[in-house]
């Protein structure tokens, strides 16, 4: 099987090309193409191996997201030109990962076990366990780092800093919950919890746009509802779809992306767990077989795809 570890292109109209943890986005002017490499990331450092069919997994499920949210909001993509490429309306993106937790897991959780009540400026009640559902869903914001770690952010700084109008966040606060309600109802029908998740947004045009992947093990986190209230009551640990376990078993290897740690190997049956829970959580969440895309050379066949694309529509 061959990953995609990275990509270096040259399309017609390309200025630039930006490298980010997981996607290589192209700009070609007032469109960009994003193409979905197999590279992982945890704690904000990309891993050292590429997961087979990881980016295969995450540009179909997030396409299939965004086009059952189209009625909620206006989002930038237009086409996917191969199944590890997407295409679509460059935007102005707003500097927040708009988060969004219905339970008390992973950061929120370690923030809460240290005894914060408080995350981003948003009040966390006593008393709560671990994967419990907080009485309605949260927004906890955070920075959009270009470089090193994203960091919590309160409305109120948010505002200070000017990074949006009071006008702009309500109205990013409002997509945000009712995507997540929308991604928590397509979850439930699944047989799924869905966790916490985030979303980036964007101007274009004077408009707010939804940019970026949506409900992807990448961005979100999922328990399966069987067992999940005997789990909870047992304080066991729950059966997870997301990328939480790549995290656990780095902090179990000394690892949490702190000065001076050093990235462990994972091993060549690791990475092919991570691989197939990628899948699983596919064919789970869309109902649908997972499909590989054909060829040996994946690198050949994005570009041989993306050229015909650009061709069809530019001619």
């Amino acid at each position: 099987m061959n990953a995609i570890p990275t990509t270096h292109f040259e399309f017609p109209n390309q200025t630039n090309v930006y490298h980010g943890k997981v996607r290589d986005v192209y700009d070609l002017g007032d469109r960009l193409l994003m193409i979905a490499t197999d590279r992982i990331s945890a704690f904000d450092h990309i891993l050292p191996k590429p997961i087979p069919f990881k980016g295969q997994v995450l540009n179909q499920i997030a396409a299939y997201f965004l086009d059952e949210v189209a009625d909620i909001v206006p989002h930038w993509l237009l086409a996917t030109p191969d199944p590890n490429v997407s295409y679509g309306i460059k935007c102005d993106p707003i500097k927040i990962e708009m988060v969004v937790r219905g339970y008390l897991a992973g950061h929120a959780w370690r923030e809460y076990k240290a005894g914060k009540r408080i995350l981003c400026g948003v009040a966390m009640p006593d008393g709560m366990k671990e994967s419990q559902a907080f009485p309605r869903p949260i927004v906890t914001p955070a920075t959009k780092a270009d470089e090193g770690h994203d960091e919590d952010i309160s409305v109120q700084e948010i505002l200070e800093q000017g990074i949006v109008s009071k006008n702009e966040w309500e109205q990013l606060e409002s997509y945000a919950l009712a995507l997540f309600d929308r991604g928590s109802a397509m979850a439930r029908d699944k047989g799924l919890i869905l966790v916490d998740t985030k979303y980036e947004f964007g101007f274009h045009a004077g408009k707010i746009y939804l940019i970026d992947e949506i409900h992807t093990p990448d961005s979100s986190r999922y328990y399966y509802a069987t067992g999940y209230e005997d789990r909870l009551n047992q304080g066991e640990k729950q059966q997870q779809l997301s990328k939480e376990f790549v995290r656990e078993w780095l902090m179990e290897h000394g690892f949490q992306g702190l000065d001076g740690q050093v990235i462990p190997e994972m091993p060549d049956e690791f990475v092919q767990e991570i691989s197939q829970r990628y899948i699983t959580l596919y064919e789970k969440m869309t109902g649908k077989s997972f499909e590989p895309a054909a060829g040996n050379d994946p690198l050949e066949r994005i570009e041989k795809n993306v050229l015909a694309f650009l061709n069809t529509n530019n001619s």
